[in-house]
């Protein structure tokens, strides 16, 4: 269910969601028009109602329609599928599920995943009317226990925070530095990031976020616009300005790395970034190994990269095979 419900849709389409929950709807009310549940009518109902959640993950109407249909149909395993999709969207373990193992999906999924949705509402406007001090407290403890991997997760909490933004701009950094680092090709949100860190006259910060998005989107020339704005700007006060240096940059990854990890912490400070960097090339390699093997792409990505920047060309191999893993993803 989680590749069906359209992992590789990034950004909803709403009109299209709306479009096949109208549809959907239309067969359900024909299935039950009859005495006796008319199950073609069913399947069209279904077949609709999963396209509504491919094309807007975020109405959740979509969802609940789905696991309607599902549970009139008697598909315990497919309505489970639902609920693990929703998870993943949510950020949540799928795994998570297990513990219901023994619950009667029939009689309890769709009040389980209506459960689900009033706690943590798909809607940003509805999520942002929780937000409180202590809600902010447990929204940054429980983000970096949270698998943001899944495209469709990157952009709800992405949508997310920009409500965040508003409030605590430091929560907000935090926070989306660990978005970034599990879904890296998301050049916008670098971006957003960059001009975020220019405003506040932290250039270095700057640097390194323009320079990921160009990174990943090239057409975009982010990084060389920043270098203009800059020269300009310094020129302007007989100063000069020059790009972060090499060991930056590598620190800057390492962060990135860690960070990357599906459970990370908040803060990486620069004492375990320099004493990390001290094993050898062996088991550096012996990491980026593991990291593929365990899925964590994109921490593997990173590291891959810092080993590059750092002039280590064998590690070019990994870097591209990290790449390809997280391009199958979206």
């Amino acid at each position: 269910m989680a590749n069906s419900s359209g992992s590789s849709l990034q950004h909803p389409r709403r009109s299209l969601g709306n479009r096949h929950r109208s549809q959907a709807k239309k067969f359900l009310a024909l299935a039950q028009s009859t005495p006796k549940i008319s199950v073609q009518n069913l399947k069209w109902a279904e077949q609709s109602a999963r396209q509504a959640v491919l094309h807007d993950f975020t109405h959740e109407e979509n969802w609940r329609l789905l696991a309607e249909i599902k549970t009139l149909a008697e598909d315990e395993l497919g309505l489970r599928a639902v609920l693990e999709d929703l998870f993943a969207v949510l950020g949540r373990d799928p795994e998570h599920l297990q513990q219901l193992a023994e619950v009667n999906m029939l009689e309890h999924g769709f009040s389980l995943l209506s459960a689900s949705l009033t706690a943590d509402p798909l809607d940003p406007e509805y999520w942002a009317q929780l937000i409180s001090s202590d809600f902010l407290d447990e929204l940054e403890n429980r983000f970096f226990h949270l698998d943001l991997s899944d495209p469709r997760a990157n952009v709800l909490f992405g949508r997310r925070l920009e409500r965040v933004r508003t409030i605590d701009e430091e929560l907000f950094i935090r926070l989306v530095r660990k978005l970034l680092a599990q879904r890296p090709f998301n050049h916008e949100a670098w971006i957003e990031l960059g001009h975020l860190h220019e405003k506040r006259h932290e250039y270095d910060e700057a640097w390194f976020c323009y320079d990921q998005a160009q990174t990943h989107f090239p057409q975009i020339n982010s990084r060389d616009k920043f270098r203009t704005r800059m020269e300009k700007r310094l020129d302007s006060h007989d100063s000069t300005w020059a790009k972060p240096d090499n060991n930056s940059r590598v620190r800057f990854l390492k962060r990135m790395e860690v960070l990357a990890l599906k459970v990370a912490t908040s803060t990486v400070s620069d004492e375990k970034i320099e004493s990390e960097a001290e094993v050898n090339l062996g088991d550096e390699e012996e990491n980026i190994r593991t990291l593929l093997e365990n899925g964590e792409y994109s921490s593997a990505f990173f590291l891959a990269r810092r080993l590059v920047t750092s002039g280590e060309e064998w590690a070019a191999t990994y870097l591209a095979q990290a790449q390809e893993h997280l391009t199958d993803s979206t």
